[in-house]
């Protein structure tokens, strides 16, 4: 998720490093909601997760810098950051990361989002949303469950 956040270049962030942080109460794991559904993958999942902590435990306890310990890490490790975007920015960004069609993660966050935006400025806000909300979608394979009939957000 972190590329494709960072592919909107008129915003600003601060990005919570692993190449100096040390995590040592663990480092937290993102679990897709595909894996989630399947017991028996979950289970491996969450044991290679284990297995890629404990190696990463062990190298920085012995005395492995942190920037070279990370390269054991999972891209499921979650990332801390902080997003500025103007308004202008905040609505683009919710016209492509708001879309049925986004990756999940992505999406879910811009939903958040623009919940949390249109809170803080309503008629700002109001129109906000994936393309299909106020022109049209513009997808060139378009979703057959348009956002505003599927999204409750």
């Amino acid at each position: 998720m972190l590329a494709q956040l960072t592919r909107h270049r008129i915003a600003s962030f601060s990005v919570q490093s692993q190449r100096y942080v040390k995590f040592k109460n663990g480092v937290d794991f993102v679990i897709p909601p595909s894996i989630e559904k399947d017991k028996n993958l979950l289970k491996e999942y969450k044991e290679f997760l284990k297995t890629s902590q404990e190696c990463y435990t062990k190298l920085v306890n012995a005395g492995i810098l942190a920037e070279d310990a990370r390269y054991v890490l999972s891209n499921a490790s979650a990332t801390k950051i902080i997003l500025t975007m103007n308004a202008r920015e905040l609505r683009h960004f919710f016209a492509l990361r708001c879309c049925n069609r986004a990756q999940w993660e992505i999406r879910d966050m811009a939903c958040r989002m623009l919940k949390l935006a249109k809170d803080a400025a309503p008629v700002l806000f109001e129109t906000a949303g994936p393309d299909c909300v106020s022109t049209g979608c513009t997808e060139t394979e378009p979703c057959t469950t348009p956002w505003k009939k599927s999204s409750s957000k």
